[in-house]
């Protein structure tokens, strides 16, 4: 019996508009476009994320607004050393993350991260930011890393484990960057050199200098449905003297 095969791209398939095909190239990640537009038997290599960094980057606010939803997404692996956190702020009106935050460190010191995300709370709430993490690289079983997280718990640390499904959790994060719905402020300079630098070879993420993306993957996958808004503050109280007729003490005053 003899074969003939043919390469038949999508051009050829008469059932697709140019409208058609222009919406789901959109959605395609680069990656894929020859294989799925071109019929091409290939793995794709090149940027996870092949888009223009300006196209990301917005100027940092002074203050993240009060109706701005608030989580983080962490990432530790001790192979490295390293401890990678992201901030996200949600826009939920527009729909829009922004990254305004990042923090990645070498310490294998615990207390130090923790530190870390007490400085992006407030006062009285510094723990208030709730969020996700892994420490599977850490340790050899996900049991283990779920002893890890549970650290964090009993520090104080609203914090999850994340689904960490990859190609689920890449394409969230292109499509939102594809729709202008996903921005950094210019001022996580570590996290956009990771960016930089984030690639696939021979269809798999390289595995290198990738702890932050990976933190903002579990973030966008995960930790949105956990975002809260920021706390009210309690007014602060001060001692002062009261005297009525006959009596005198200290009470206090509201400020």
């Amino acid at each position: 019996m003899s074969r003939y095969v043919c390469n038949v791209v999508w051009d050829d398939v008469p059932h697709l508009s140019q409208a058609e095909k222009d919406e789901l190239y959109a959605a395609i990640p680069a990656y894929q476009r020859s294989a799925r537009t071109k019929g091409m038997p290939i793995l794709g290599s090149g940027l996870v994320y092949p888009f223009d960094e300006e196209r990301l980057k917005v100027d940092p606010l002074q203050k993240v607004p009060d109706f701005w939803a608030r989580c983080f997404g962490l990432d530790t692996d001790a192979g490295a050393g390293y401890t990678a956190i992201i901030w996200l702020a949600w826009d939920r009106d527009a729909d829009c993350v922004y990254l305004t935050h990042c923090y990645k460190s070498d310490s294998r010191s615990k207390a130090d991260h923790i530190e870390a995300l007490k400085a992006q709370g407030t006062k009285q709430h510094p723990l208030w930011i709730p969020g996700v993490g892994d420490a599977k690289a850490l340790m050899v079983t996900e049991y283990d890393s779920t002893q890890v997280i549970e650290l964090y718990r009993k520090a104080g640390v609203d914090i999850n484990t994340p689904d960490k499904a990859v190609e689920a959790g890449v394409t969230d994060l292109y499509n939102r960057m594809l729709t202008g719905r996903f921005k950094v402020w210019s001022t996580c300079s570590e996290w956009l050199t990771e960016f930089r630098q984030y690639h696939r070879k021979d269809g798999k993420i390289v595995k290198v200098n990738d702890h932050l993306m990976d933190a903002t993957r579990y973030a966008v996958r995960s930790a949105l449905s956990r975002a809260k808004l920021k706390p009210t503050e309690e007014p602060a109280k001060v001692p002062v003297f009261v005297y009525q007729e006959g009596h005198a003490g200290v009470g206090w005053l509201g400020m």
